[in-house]
């Protein structure tokens, strides 16, 4: 199919003249739409929900949801996140905006700014101790017995932190420590 539009419409939409229409089957809360033959780079997905539009569109061969509706308990099988890697420098802003899987090389002693606490938000830190002995002074993070971990001193090493936010805070755990890099 080059240059496929599909569009899945409630019964309240008017379908777009040239595309394909194909039914939505909804049991309960659960929404199910059957879609095969996408050509990457070619297609469009629209998804529109009671006329008002959840725009899904991309070139990739990927669906990418930009508004509403929430996905509630959804089975995702075999993703993989994007990580993102930078050096530290002194300081370094971390942004989830980037991905949630940052992955840090500290290259001297280092502040570390954390995101904006939203809610529900987790990611995961692996921070590579680069030439070794460096230490972190971490912002805004509550760690347990309200005392920041140790890093590994030793170069060419890594530790993983998990992060979790309530909205107010960030809450640091130790994932592991001394990982070989």
């Amino acid at each position: 199919m080059a240059n496929t539009k599909i569009s899945a419409l409630t019964a309240a939409s008017t379908p777009v003249a040239g595309t394909e229409v194909l039914p939505i089957v909804q049991s309960g809360s659960t929404v199910k739409l059957a879609i095969s033959d996408i050509t990457p780079g070619l297609s469009t997905i629209t998804v529109l929900k009671g006329g008002t539009g959840v725009t899904t569109s991309t070139g990739t061969g990927s669906v990418v949801l930009n508004s509403a509706p929430a996905l509630t308990n959804p089975t995702i099988t075999n993703y993989v996140e994007t990580p993102y890697s930078a050096n530290s420098s002194t300081a370094i802003t971390l942004a989830l905006t980037n991905g949630t899987v940052q992955i840090i090389t500290l290259t001297g002693t280092c502040t570390i700014t954390m995101p904006t606490a939203v809610s529900g938000k987790s990611f995961m830190l692996l921070l590579k101790t680069g030439a070794g002995a460096y230490t972190v002074t971490w912002s805004t993070v509550q760690w347990p017995s309200g005392t920041a971990p140790t890093l590994t001193a030793t170069a060419s090493k890594m530790d993983k932190f998990v992060f979790t936010s309530d909205g107010t805070n960030w809450y640091g755990s130790v994932a592991g420590q001394n990982y070989s890099v």
